[in-house]
């Protein structure tokens, strides 16, 4: 692994391969929570994507306007990395498009990094390629704010409570005892929803969510609402179960009624009354202090491993493309 500068800019690479929909969210969530966890430290972001997810034409404009080419990653010095998942197109991970991406990235980042955070589908992906452990469908998707409790001690989830609020939001799990089985350490669990986050070393410190701790307050809202619309337009089958643990009583009494009104009528024109019906309802992120908690941890781990070297000074030169800094 090459050796980072002690005292310069920390440097991570965010490759999101999000839906067309999410991207600019995700984005946003994701810098958020690295310039609230980065304190008085100094990083800077990358932005990168896999050119093999499917994308609209005002997506791929999107990412040739925001992102850079994934073959200026392999190039780059980054202390950290995170990536998200893509909605999944095929039932097995290693037939999805973006999958010799994947493969390289995961061993890029085994190379060139100090630690990377893999988030929920991707997290799926690099752990179906590191140990041929696969994904398994939970029956009814997990969605809602679970209590996550502490397993062990670990740098990444020192400090704080025992237990935290996450948002989880997925069709699909890790299976816990298969984990273990080929080593990597469960550093928090719900009794809802399982591992939640879990670490392995690959040379580097590969951190995995199963969770969204980047999540705004709205973000399950929204994804409820998309899935709402899915069934009124009768892309879906099911109606979709609210979030759990996320609504207040009187939001969770409206979206009962209109759910029965949907389940009579299922008809795409309720939609314009569904979203004035969320328009109307209050959320929070109870799970944010854990989350920026989360990230300073992982800021700070990736900072301790940058050796100290006397004398040294950070190289003056123009900022990356879309490069972004915080601190």
């Amino acid at each position: 692994m090459p050796v980072r500068p002690h005292g310069g800019p920390i440097s991570i690479g965010l490759v999101n391969n999000m839906p067309d929909t999410a991207l600019k969210s995700t984005e946003r969530q994701f810098r958020e929570l690295i310039a609230d966890g980065a304190g008085r430290r100094t990083v800077r972001v990358r932005v990168f994507s896999f050119p093999a997810v499917s994308r609209s034409d005002r997506g791929r404009d999107y990412v040739r306007e925001n992102h850079e080419d994934i073959e200026a990653l392999w190039g780059a010095e980054l202390d950290g990395l995170i990536v998200t998942g893509a909605e999944p197109r095929a039932e097995n991970l290693s037939d999805e498009p973006y999958w010799p991406h994947l493969t390289r990235l995961v061993d890029w980042a085994a190379a060139h990094t100090s630690a990377s955070l893999w988030s929920c589908l991707a997290g799926h992906a690099a752990v179906h390629y590191l140990d041929g452990i696969a994904r398994r469908p939970r029956g009814a998707k997990l969605s809602g704010v679970f209590a996550c409790g502490r397993v062990v001690d670990h740098p990444i989830v020192s400090g704080g409570a025992a237990c935290w609020m996450t948002p989880h939001s997925r069709y699909n799990e890790l299976p816990e005892h298969a984990l273990a089985a080929h080593g990597y350490r469960i550093l928090s669990r719900s009794p809802e929803a399982g591992a939640d986050i879990f670490v392995k070393r690959e040379n580097s410190l590969f951190v995995f969510l199963q969770g969204h701790p980047e999540y705004d307050a709205g973000a399950l809202l929204r994804e409820y609402r998309r899935d709402v619309g899915r069934f009124l337009g009768g892309e879906r089958d099911d109606y979709p179960d609210m979030p759990e643990g996320y609504f207040d009583a009187a939001t969770i009494e409206a979206m009962l009624e209109f759910r029965d009104e949907g389940l009579r009528r299922r008809d795409a024109e309720m939609m314009p009354s569904f979203q004035m019906l969320l328009a109307q309802q209050a959320v929070s992120d109870p799970w944010r202090p854990a989350a920026v908690r989360l990230f300073a941890n992982w800021i700070s781990y990736l900072a301790d491993r940058r050796p100290t070297r006397p004398g040294w000074a950070a190289p003056r030169r123009a900022a990356p493309k879309r490069e972004l800094a915080y601190g």
